[in-house]
Order: structure tokens, then C-alpha cells, then sequence
């Protein structure tokens, strides 16, 4: 069960909110939060179809990856990891990558063109026909099995709470999250992304999850900074000061993009006093 701290912060506290931050990146030394829920369920339904390998995809500096070797060597299980990007091939490894290997993944460059059909059964098909049998996980981990594992995190929440806020990237565990909630509480995923594809995404895991979708939920699109992994100056001054004040370092790709839209929603009184607000650390 992820600790749950109270964060005493008068840009909350003036407006007649409370925070309440989850340490779900400290659930698993090696799968830290929405990883472990995610791989979870996946772990199982691999084991039980009598699969070795597990084979996923990711960018070069994806944590999914590194959580998948991570979870294989852990589970005695052969890993495959698909990276985007066939010009990283024969170059020094960076240090996400570096450590998928020393976890006894197997990684394979693809070039961009291959790498956007890896949701096409026929790629993976060919897949098959070159690396042998795998059970598949797709990239960053979102499938129902995944969403299955993150709505099992409401009913770890021991504190009385409103709304629960995640970072949202491939929108698996905002729709386990929201699907896991009770009728009175509601979740709000802050996409690290451009495009509004994002609620799409979510719904449509949930309806191959549960054949519905569930929960009260939306998704904030106002806080990705200009795209995946991409900064602003405002950005990095507000991670540096939430970092001073709480004495937490959010990491600028997903669970520092939650916060800062998080604190701007808020501002912008988005939230009825008095409510409380449960901040997911997923990693």
C-alpha cells in the first residue's frame, strides 16, 4: 500500500483545499507505481497462457521498458523491448536502456515507419516469425489488464477525499483509477501529450476493460508544456519550488506536468472549497 502525505501549501490551503500526495513510486523498488499496476495482471495472464518472453515497445528513454525487463528477470521471464528509432542501434546505450539490458531484455532498433504499425497484428506476426513466440504488451503498458491492475489504487486511498489527479500518457491508469472509484469521488488525468486524442483513449480502454465506461473523469489537456518530454521555463521554476517547500522532486515528464496543472487549476478556482485532492506520484 502507497504512504499518503498531506502537503501544507497555502496556494491550496488560501483557496479552502487540501493535497494529499500518493507515494505510489515507492510501492516496488524496481516497479515503481503505475508500472506495477499495470504489469500486474499482464505478469498474470502471461503466465497462465504459458508464455516465456514478454515483448513490449517504448522510446529510448521509456520507463515502461525499463520496468518490463525489470519485472521479467524478476518473474523468470525472457524480455523483448521494441525502441523506437533504428539510428540508436550500435550507439552507447543511455542509462534507461543501459539498464533494461543489465535486466537481460534483448532490445531491437526499429526504424519509425515499422515502429508505428506495432498495434497491427500482422507486424506483430512478423515479430513472431523473427524473435519467436512472445505475449505481447503494448507500448507503455496500457491494455485492460492494465487497467484491471490501476483500479485496484481508490481502495488503497485512507484518507477521506474528492478527486484523485494523475499524470495521463497512454491514459491506462486514469481509466483504471476512474473505473475503480467510488460514485461520489471523481479523477482528473493531466496529459503530457499534445492533441485532445487523449479522452478517446481512455473511454475506449475502458469499454475493452468492462464493455462500458465508468467513473466520473475528465481529462486536462492545458498542462503538456509543448509535447512529450518537452519543458518550459515556467515549468522547471515550479518543480524547483515545489521541491523546496515539500522537499519532493517530481520528474519533469509526467508527475511534475500533474502538479503544475494541478496548482494552475486550482488558481484558476476550478476546485470548490473545501475539496480534497488526492495527487498520485506514479513515478
Amino acid at each position: 500500500m502507497s504512504a499518503l502525505h498531506e502537503l501544507n501549501d497555502e496556494r491550496f490551503a488560501s483557496r479552502g483545499l487540501r493535497l494529499w500526495i500518493m507515494r505510489d513510486d515507492l510501492v516496488h523498488p524496481e516497479l515503481p507505481g503505475n508500472k506495477f499496476r499495470k504489469l500486474k495482471y499482464n505478469l498474470v495472464e502471461a503466465r497462465e497462457s504459458g508464455h516465456r518472453t514478454l515483448l513490449t515497445f517504448g522510446g529510448a528513454y521509456s520507463n515502461h521498458i525499463r520496468a518490463t525487463a525489470a519485472a521479467g528477470a524478476l518473474h523468470g521471464f525472457a524480455t523483448i523491448g521494441v525502441i523506437r528509432g533504428d539510428e540508436l542501434a550500435g550507439k552507447p546505450l543511455n542509462p534507461s536502456l543501459a539498464y533494461a539490458v543489465e535486466r537481460g531484455m534483448r532490445l531491437v532498433f526499429e526504424d519509425r515507419a515499422a515502429y508505428r504499425r506495432r498495434a497491427e497484428s500482422a507486424y506483430l506476426d512478423e515479430l513472431r516469425q523473427e524473435y519467436g513466440d512472445f505475449f505481447a504488451i503494448p507500448e507503455g503498458g496500457s491494455n485492460p489488464a492494465a487497467v484491471r491492475g490501476c483500479a485496484e489504487l481508490p481502495s488503497e486511498i485512507d484518507v477521506p477525499y474528492d478527486v484523485v489527479a494523475v499524470a495521463c500518457g497512454t491514459g491506462g491508469t486514469l481509466a483504471g483509477i476512474a473505473a475503480g472509484l467510488p460514485s461520489d469521488k471523481a479523477a482528473v488525468g493531466f496529459a503530457v501529450l499534445k492533441g485532445d486524442f487523449l479522452a478517446r483513449e481512455v473511454a475506449e480502454l475502458q469499454r475493452q476493460t468492462y464493455g462500458e465506461t465508468r467513473g466520473s473523469w475528465r481529462v486536462d489537456g492545458s498542462a503538456h508544456c509543448g509535447g512529450y518530454a518537452r519543458t518550459t521555463p515556467e515549468l522547471t521554476v515550479f518543480l524547483a519550488d515545489f521541491a523546496r517547500r515539500h522537499g519532493i522532486a517530481p520528474d519533469e515528464i509526467y508527475v511534475g506536468k500533474m502538479l503544475y496543472g494541478l496548482f494552475a487549476a486550482a488558481h484558476r478556482g476550478e476546485f470548490a472549497p473545501g475539496t480534497r485532492i488526492v495527487a498520485v506520484k506514479t513515478g
